[in-house]
């Protein structure tokens, strides 16, 4: 990777930043490691820590319900890779869970400087908990941020991927709070009353012109 490639960067809709690291299952080229799925990457401050044991057990435990969806979850510490592999017999046994991804070794900061996950005001060396979605086109949807004192929510994660997985097929918007198999807005784009039938057979409730709610369109098509 370029220094000017480093240089740019990390937006919405930009490209992933590729690279080749050392993780827990071993050398990974990371585009070639995403391939077809959607990806989230999401980095921990430091290994032996209690929130990143409790957030790494959390991620586990949903692992399948990312597959599911085409996910592939791939963590990243600054710590060493025979690190994380003394540490993952504790997150499994306390958290009650089988963490069966890879978690990247980044001790010389090079992947975490490429995703600016080192914050200087909050720590010189420790990655802060970013969190990136990554679709198959390696197109970065979302990027989240915590300060290291707050866990993250996985169930929020997974609740966008539903979302960024939805909207990308249909012509709709998640409202606040969705979750899967409620309600959707219309795009205020879709105006036309042939489109408006064809793409929301179950019909809409119109509360404002432009806020128009519908079934969940793809549990509409799955019921035809």
């Amino acid at each position: 990777m370029s220094a000017d490639a480093k240089k740019k960067p990390i937006q919405l809709g930009a490209q992933a930043p590729d690279f080749i690291a050392e993780t827990t299952q071993g050398k990974i080229h990371f585009h070639e490691w995403i391939g077809n799925s959607w990806c989230i990457l999401f980095s921990h401050p430091k290994d032996f820590t209690p929130v990143c044991t409790t957030e790494l057990g959390s991620a586990a435990k949903l692992s399948a319900e990312f597959s599911k969806r085409g996910v592939k979850l791939i963590a990243l510490s600054v710590g060493s890779v025979a690190t994380h592999h003394e540490w993952i017999p504790d997150i499994n046994r306390t958290q009650g869970a089988n963490v069966n991804f890879p978690i990247i070794g980044d001790e010389n900061h090079s992947v975490a400087e490429l995703y600016n996950m080192i914050h200087p005001q909050a720590s010189d060396t420790a990655t802060v908990r970013s969190v990136f979605i990554i679709d198959p086109k390696k197109n970065i949807r979302l990027i989240f941020t915590y300060p290291a004192s707050t866990g993250r929510n996985f169930q929020e994660i997974l609740r966008v991927v539903d979302s960024l997985q939805l909207t990308d097929r249909h012509k709709v918007a998640t409202p606040a709070d969705w979750k899967k198999g409620e309600e959707c807005a219309i795009l205020p784009s879709v105006t036309d009353p042939e489109e408006l039938k064809k793409l929301f057979p179950q019909g809409f409730r119109q509360i404002t012109p432009y806020l128009r709610m519908t079934p969940d369109p793809s549990l509409q098509k799955a019921a035809k």
